[in-house]
C-alpha cells in the first residue's frame, strides 16, 4: 500500500528521535519544556530550568514577543576509570512567544522556584465602551 509523504510528520519524528537519543549528548543544546496556560486576570507561562541559576536567565519582552534565554553550564564531569559520560544537556537556549495585545507587559512577575521559572503575564483591563453621540445636521 502506499501512503502519502507528510514532510511536517517526518520532520517531528525526526526531532523526537534525536530528543530520545541514548547516544553521545554534548552535541545536543539544553532546550526547556514550557507550559503556558490562563486564568481570569492572568497568562501564567512555567519554563522547566533545572540547574539554572537566576542571574544566568534573561526575559525580555519586545514587540508582543516574549523571550526566554540563558544558559544551564555543566559544573562537573566525572572521569571515572577512563570512562567518560554526560548525560545531562547543557548550553544556552532561547524560547520565544507571541503574546496577545491584550497582556500588560509592564506587569510581568519572574521566579524561579525549584527549577522551574514561572512568569505571571497580567491581562490589561478592558477599556469601557465608549459612547459616541451622532449628530443631525441642522436644517434651516
Amino acid at each position: 500500500m502506499l501512503s502519502q509523504f507528510n514532510p511536517f510528520a517526518e520532520l517531528s519524528r525526526l526531532s523526537d528521535e534525536l530528543r530520545s537519543s541514548r547516544g553521545d549528548r554534548r552535541g545536543y543544546t539544553f532546550q526547556p519544556a514550557v507550559d503556558i496556560f490562563e486564568d481570569k486576570e492572568s497568562i501564567i507561562v512555567k519554563a522547566e530550568l533545572p540547574g539554572v541559576k537566576t542571574e544566568d536567565i534573561n526575559v525580555n519582552v519586545e514587540k508582543n514577543v516574549l523571550t526566554i534565554s540563558g544558559e544551564r553550564k555543566l559544573h562537573h564531569e566525572e572521569n571515572k576509570d577512563g570512562y567518560h559520560r554526560i548525560e545531562t544537556s547543557f548550553g544556552s537556549f532561547t524560547r520565544s512567544f507571541a503574546l496577545p495585545s491584550t497582556l500588560d507587559a509592564e506587569t510581568i512577575d519572574a521566579q524561579l522556584d525549584q527549577g522551574i521559572l514561572t512568569l505571571k503575564l497580567r491581562k490589561k483591563e478592558k477599556a469601557p465602551p465608549k459612547k459616541v453621540e451622532v449628530k443631525a445636521p441642522a436644517r434651516a
